[in-house]
């Protein structure tokens, strides 16, 4: 499920206003930027607030405002890039996408609307007071990325329809020696579909028939041959 953009106020109790963290299950703080403003889709900037990167999510925090925050985790982050472009946005910032729930039901466009909906915002821009740190910034959420990479799914299990079969496999004849058809062992006969890194090629079915009956034909036919004469 994705969490996407959500609110968030809780901070120390010390007084420090910076926020709680995760300490138990191994969230650190990574890096501390004070005076950064933050817009959020196609709003105007907010007021400046401090920006938190832990190792698992950013949080963003007002100055103005001791119950106002945001929070993101690096997992719903799709991109995120330097803009400098005066004609993409009109101060530096750190671009980020974000990844939201898709509702097919919601027509409606919630990064303009009066009604402030987070699991709806797709992006987010945050601009620091001294866009030098634009760099610094970049570094660090390429360093808190790399520690969340995307959960793999977990590989279907095999079926039975596997058509992969070991040397000791490859001989179905079960000893018949009548049998019409045998897979081929003769390594000529691979179709070199890999298999991911593993290179593993898949064997070729070869129906092979039984020429005996050909040779009975023959035979027949020569005796016949022989009457004649």
């Amino acid at each position: 499920m994705v969490a996407g953009l959500r609110e968030f106020a809780l901070r120390t109790g010390d007084g420090s206003g910076k926020p709680v963290l995760d300490e138990s299950n191994g969230e650190e703080l990574m890096h501390v930027q004070p005076s950064v403003a933050v817009a959020l889709g196609n709003r105007p900037v907010e007021s400046p607030g401090t920006l938190y990167i832990t190792s698992r999510k950013l949080i963003w925090l007002s100055d103005v405002d001791m119950a106002k925050g945001y929070a993101v985790d690096f997992l719903s982050i799709s991109l995120h890039a330097v803009s400098r472009d005066p004609e993409a946005y009109s101060s530096p910032c750190m671009y980020t996408q974000i990844e939201v729930e898709e509702d097919e039901d919601d027509d409606s466009d919630t990064e303009v609307t009066e009604v402030l909906d987070l699991s709806k915002i797709r992006e987010m821009r945050l601009v620091p007071s001294d866009s030098t740190q634009l760099e610094t910034l970049f570094d660090v959420f390429c360093e808190c990325a790399e520690l969340n990479p995307e959960p793999v799914e977990e590989e279907e299990e095999e079926s039975g329809h596997n058509w992969v079969f070991s040397a000791d496999q490859m001989d179905v004849r079960g000893g018949d020696e009548d049998a019409e058809w045998q897979i081929s062992q003769s390594p000529t006969n691979v179709i070199g579909h890999s298999n991911g890194d593993e290179g593993l090629a898949q064997p070729m079915l070869e129906l092979q028939i039984n020429d005996q009956r050909f040779e009975d034909a023959e035979e027949m036919s020569h005796d016949s041959e022989s009457k004649d004469h």
